[in-house]
């Protein structure tokens, strides 16, 4: 333990930014680390209106997986908080943010469990857009100084683990879910539908 410490610790320094560093290197991972994450849930509002209605099996999914495995990451900080780096103190921090536990990362967690839900999809090509995107913002965070590298691991390792446990359920489940969620949206948005502004 005292080794992966060291080594998450040493890893950090190498990749955190300092004063030193390009301002529009930390501009820009500031808007990765901050705003990024702010698109995901208009590209799945988007989706679900104007995509593949085959699709919405898999934006359902995607969110319940995300819920139950930060639900998980919230659980871990209860049993093991890990503190963030400026709180240990380590490094230079460019992000305000809570001194909450850092491991596992919620936004890493986010990423990889949206990533993997769309990479086992017929949609392939938006997991391959959300792991690219994770990675940038795993990153950023931990560029700006707000987490360690080990903590976006951990999200992946995390998000693997539960999208493994939760997938049996969702095969069995998962249909009957999703048409109950369809048939709320056509009852609550049945005048747009009716007037083809968003799909049936």
């Amino acid at each position: 333990m005292a080794f992966l410490e060291s080594f998450n610790q040493s890893l950090f320094l190498l990749i955190n930014a300092t004063p030193a560093s390009a301002p529009f290197s930390i501009k820009l991972a500031t808007f990765i680390a901050r705003d990024v994450m702010r698109l995901l849930p208009v590209l799945l509002f988007a989706l679900w209106l104007w995509g593949r209605p085959a699709l919405r099996d898999t934006i359902l999914k995607a969110l319940l997986f995300t819920g139950v495995a930060l639900l998980g990451n919230w659980m871990i900080g209860l049993i093991w908080p890990h503190p963030r780096p400026f709180a240990m103190p380590i490094g230079y921090t460019f992000l305000v943010h809570d001194a909450t536990p850092s491991f596992p990362s919620n936004h890493g967690t986010i990423f990889a469990m949206m990533a993997l839900c769309w990479w086992f999809s017929p949609a392939r090509g938006w997991g391959w857009l959300l792991a690219v995107a994770g990675t940038a913002v795993a990153w950023s965070r931990v560029f700006l100084g707000v987490h360690f590298p080990l903590d976006m691991l951990g999200a992946l390792l995390v998000s693997i683990a539960w999208y493994g446990a939760l997938s049996p359920a969702w095969a069995r489940y998962g249909d009957a879910l999703t048409g109950m969620a369809e048939l709320l949206y056509r009852r609550l948005l049945a005048k747009p539908i009716a007037q083809g502004l968003i799909r049936h």
